[in-house]
């Protein structure tokens, strides 16, 4: 399943790739042709994109490199560090597009917008390989649970709002000469493009800081580890996320009078049970001695 994870993930990486240079080559035609801001914002997200997705395919391949002996949990920490960079990268990216916007719209002098039917083509071929490229990302990042996928995907999202607005902006000024909503719609980008960064970030930050598992998760390894044959109660269950990969600690209480192997075998069951129920887990089990009658306290 892990092996699964990692393929997906990294076609997901280096498609994005592909996509993004053909992308940032079509854009700049059109932005050569037509002048419009609104292209021009899909190009500045797109050369970013181009950016964060080599380092994400970086970062990704990187992250599934095996535990050794300075990295004993792995390296999958690389992913939220891609991450939390992609987001902020993001944001910068957005302010300085917000802020052509909001100059271009006070300005008073109408700007000139031209070959608007060409441009309307590139944008139109650009939004199609968006499209497919997001479709993929957001199937990769369900099945797998990727942070930088889904960052990834976060661009190309952001791509496709600035890509319909440059289109009905192209439409607007070759139908009827107006120009102010291609200043609009790169404002309407920037605003939403800020928003995924922020989410993004977020996640990527709390995995860094070693915060617990999502509670449903949390809830449903408790559940298996309560209702399992041979374990009379658990206690500190802890839990942490890096990257992908989720990080389980647990103490069971076992009969204390079974022998050496079957309480290991009660343990090795358990351990393979949570991780049926989450491949993406990294699971050790602690075994103790249930409490009793006569020694309460063990």
């Amino acid at each position: 399943m892990a092996d699964r994870d990692t393929r997906l993930t990294w076609t997901a990486g280096f498609a994005s790739v592909a996509v993004s240079a053909i992308l940032v080559g079509l854009k700049l035609w059109a932005l050569s042709a037509t002048g419009a801001l609104s292209i021009a914002a899909s190009l500045a997200d797109s050369a970013l994109d181009l950016m964060m997705s080599i380092a994400a395919a970086t970062a990704l391949v990187y992250a599934a490199l095996p535990a050794d002996e300075d990295h004993a949990f792995g390296h999958s920490s690389a992913e939220d560090l891609a991450a939390l960079a992609q987001s902020l990268f993001i944001l910068v990216s957005a302010g300085l597009i917000g802020w052509s916007a909001v100059h271009r719209l006070m300005t008073p002098e109408p700007t000139h917008i031209s070959d608007e039917g060409l441009g309307i083509a590139v944008m139109l071929i650009s939004m199609a390989l968006t499209l497919v490229l997001v479709w993929w990302q957001g199937r990769v990042a369900k099945l797998t649970g990727s942070k930088v996928v889904a960052a990834d995907r976060l661009h190309y999202l952001g791509d496709l709002l600035p890509g319909i607005g440059a289109v009905l902006a192209l439409y607007a000024s070759s139908k009827w000469g107006v120009t102010s909503i291609d200043g609009w719609v790169a404002l309407a980008a920037a605003l939403v493009m800020a928003y995924g960064a922020v989410g993004i970030g977020r996640g990527a930050w709390d995995a860094l800081m070693d915060r617990r598992a999502d509670p449903q998760i949390i809830a449903s390894i408790a559940e298996i580890a309560s209702n399992w044959p041979g374990v009379h109660g658990f206690h500190d269950l802890k839990t942490r996320t890096a990257g992908r990969r989720i990080f389980v600690h647990l103490h069971i209480e076992l009969d204390g009078e079974q022998s050496l192997r079957e309480a290991h075998e009660i343990g090795a069951g358990l351990r393979r049970a949570i991780l049926l129920a989450y491949p993406q887990a990294d699971v050790i089990i602690h075994k103790d001695v249930a409490p009793t009658a006569d020694h309460p306290g063990t």
